[in-house]
């Protein structure tokens, strides 16, 4: 099930957070969270109404995800095409604490149900998310920068748009 993230959980978004941390150190991609991401921005998620979370049968969190509809500065520059420039929805700090199976295409499912033009963004070494990316059908469509000042800010941009492709 997915619902709405409260701010009385963030204790226990902080943990899914330090292990999905832990599961991108551990498979090759140390740099793209640094020690206080995403966890310095569920706070604001959740007050802005972006943060999900996908429980368990008795409710229990083991994955997060903001989803934000409208336009992401971030995406306004881009080294390559996107697919489209109709309105969109754009998935963030989607961390899981690896227990339920299809995380993915269970937060995918439910997003496109919100909107079905989604972009996406992740670090060129984060092997997973790029797999379960294309898996699902997005294009790859090139390369954006984040908006920060410092630190390792290329992303690997994508798109879904058109019928769902992917494969559980």
């Amino acid at each position: 099930m997915i619902r709405k993230a409260e701010l009385q959980e963030l204790p226990l978004l902080y943990d899914i957070g330090k292990k999905a941390r832990a599961y991108m150190v551990r498979t090759g991609n140390p740099t793209q969270w640094d020690a206080g991401y995403p966890d310095l921005y569920l706070r604001e998620d959740i007050k802005k109404d972006h943060l999900y979370v996908l429980t368990d049968e008795k409710n229990c969190p083991h994955a997060f995800f903001a989803f934000i509809l409208g336009e992401d500065p971030s995406y306004r520059v881009i080294d390559g095409e996107w697919l489209n420039e109709k309105p969109y929805g754009t998935i963030h700090r989607l961390a899981s604490d690896g227990e339920l199976k299809g995380a993915f295409g269970i937060v995918l499912e439910f997003c496109r149900k919100i909107c079905p033009n989604i972009r996406a963004d992740t670090h060129e070494m984060n092997r997973t998310m790029r797999h379960l990316l294309e898996k699902h059908g997005f294009t790859r469509c090139g390369y954006i920068n984040l908006d920060k000042q410092e630190g390792d800010t290329l992303r690997v941009a994508y798109q879904l748009w058109g019928s769902f492709l992917g494969k559980e």
